[in-house]
């Protein structure tokens, strides 16, 4: 199939022919791109591999016979290929997961290759490497690498490359460098970042309680949740967002160790019908839970509007900031079920598919196991969730990245990012055992440490940032 960056990779061939015409011509079709890079087929694959063989072999004698390796036996491996019009290729890069077990979101590139009777000019090399970050990050990859030939990184730092440090590969002087993935840090700025200014001189939640999942009413056992649902899924999927505005909200006492009370709904419709699609999927969670809806508002004839407020009991909540340095960090899970229809990648739905047995058990597991700190996994993905319950227990967070619960059908990039449904993270002194959640699946994943921001450990003992300073501004418990 023909790659989604065809078009960064046609401007760079309109370069070579500008005065035939414009980048205009491309869009409108009138013009074909002096090359195109797509994902090759077996025949391009070959065409590569003899690429290879001229540059890397013949050329630059760094291989004796051949260069190739275990990389590229390997069938999770994925081959991009610059064509020119007639199909001839021009250029190559291979890349795929690092390490012979599961895809954990750690992806090398490597075996950049140009012919030479196209280098200087036609930005072929350059198109690749975008090509190849773009193929990446759409894989789910959270740390993407090369090892460069030296006199390569310039070209690599111009395409926003960052250099780690030397390394010999074929005897000859390389550079590992590593491409920047901001897709954690730009989801936590997205839904947390404007909390901390916005909500400054409130004191949400009272003393000892920043950013919590839910709020202690002072002077009772009583604990308050609220949350609201994007307009545009309420619009795009009623049902489902009547479901999540009560599963959201549950969660969220959960996660502050209360039981579920009662809830109560705001909802704004177009129309009865439209209403009434919502109000079934919230019936039926309401339902599946065993929680009753108390009361609430309909107001007919207005965009779509849905926000659900849950009240629970509990004598002792739970706080989101009573993590401290050494404590571990385990992720509880409900792994379950799929991705929901028209949100791939981006929510997780378990829950539609359990009894009410089931629902309580994993709401009741943060009362049962009283963690020092917990936090619902919610907007900000488990990464960011992280980040916050770290802030707000005034340190930092390290994630084990291959001992995190997670699905076989989402990449490590998705999970990490996406609503996961039912999930937990919680932070506890070494030994201390973890929920007891009925049907999740629970695992040490990480530590709290020193400092701010989450970083991702990975196999091989290397640490990359992924969020570097608070994640609400809304500071310490």
């Amino acid at each position: 199939m023909t790659a989604t960056f065809d078009l960064d990779a046609a401007s760079y061939g309109l370069a070579r022919e500008a005065s035939a015409g414009s980048i205009c011509d491309v869009l409108l079709g009138g013009r074909r791109p002096y090359f195109l890079i797509e994902e090759a087929d077996r025949a391009a694959t070959k065409a590569y591999r003899a690429l290879r063989a001229q540059v890397f072999v013949r050329e630059q004698g760094l291989f004796h016979g051949h260069d190739l390796d275990e990389h590229d036996d390997d069938p999770r491996t994925v081959v991009l290929v610059a064509r020119n019009r007639a199909g001839a290729v021009l250029g190559g890069v291979r890349l795929g997961p690092a390490g012979e077990g599961p895809d954990i979101g750690w992806w090398r590139g490597g075996r950049l290759a140009v012919d030479p009777s196209v280098r200087g000019g036609s930005g072929i090399g350059p198109a690749l490497v975008r090509a190849a970050c773009a193929r990446a990050e759409a894989a789910g990859a959270l740390r993407f690498e090369a090892t460069v030939q030296a006199r390569n990184e310039r070209m690599f730092t111009r395409l926003g490359w960052r250099a780690v440090r030397s390394v010999p590969v074929a005897g000859a002087p390389h550079v590992l460098m590593r491409w920047p993935v901001g897709r954690i840090a730009a989801l936590a700025a997205g839904t947390k970042q404007a909390l901390g200014p916005l909500l400054a001189g409130l004191a949400p939640g009272g003393a000892g309680f920043v950013g919590d999942d839910g709020a202690p009413v002072p002077g009772s056992d009583l604990v308050a949740a609220c949350d609201a649902i994007l307009p545009a899924m309420v619009e795009r999927d009623p049902e489902w967002a009547g479901w999540c505005s009560v599963l959201v909200n549950l969660n969220d006492l959960a996660a502050m160790g209360a039981t579920p009370v009662g809830l109560l709904d705001a909802l704004g419709a177009r129309d009865a019908p439209a209403a009434a699609r919502v109000l079934g999927g919230l019936r039926r969670a309401a339902g599946a839970y065993g929680v009753p809806v108390l009361g609430g508002h309909t107001q007919l004839g207005v965009p779509a509007s849905l926000s659900v407020t849950a009240l629970g009991r509990t004598a002792d909540p739970v706080p989101g900031g009573g993590g401290r340095p050494g404590h571990r960090v385990r992720l509880t899970a409900d792994l379950g079920g799929g991705w929901r229809p028209g949100y791939t990648g981006r929510q997780w739905d378990s829950t539609t598919r359990r009894r009410t047995p089931e629902l309580r058990a994993m709401l009741g597991a943060v009362a049962a196991a009283r963690p020092a700190a917990a936090k619902d996994v919610s907007m900000a993905g488990v990464a960011g969730t992280l980040g916050m319950l770290a802030e707000a227990s005034g340190c930092g967070a390290v994630l084990d990245v291959a001992a995190v619960p997670r699905p076989g059908a989402a990449t490590m990039g998705d999970w990490l990012t996406c609503f996961p449904g039912f999930a937990m993270l919680t932070a506890d002194a070494p030994g201390r055992p973890g929920l007891d959640a009925g049907p999740a699946t629970g695992a040490e994943c990480g530590e709290l440490v020193p400092g701010r921001g989450v970083a991702l450990r990975w196999p091989d003992g290397e640490l990359t940032e992924v969020i570097t300073g608070p994640v609400t501004g809304l500071g310490a418990a």
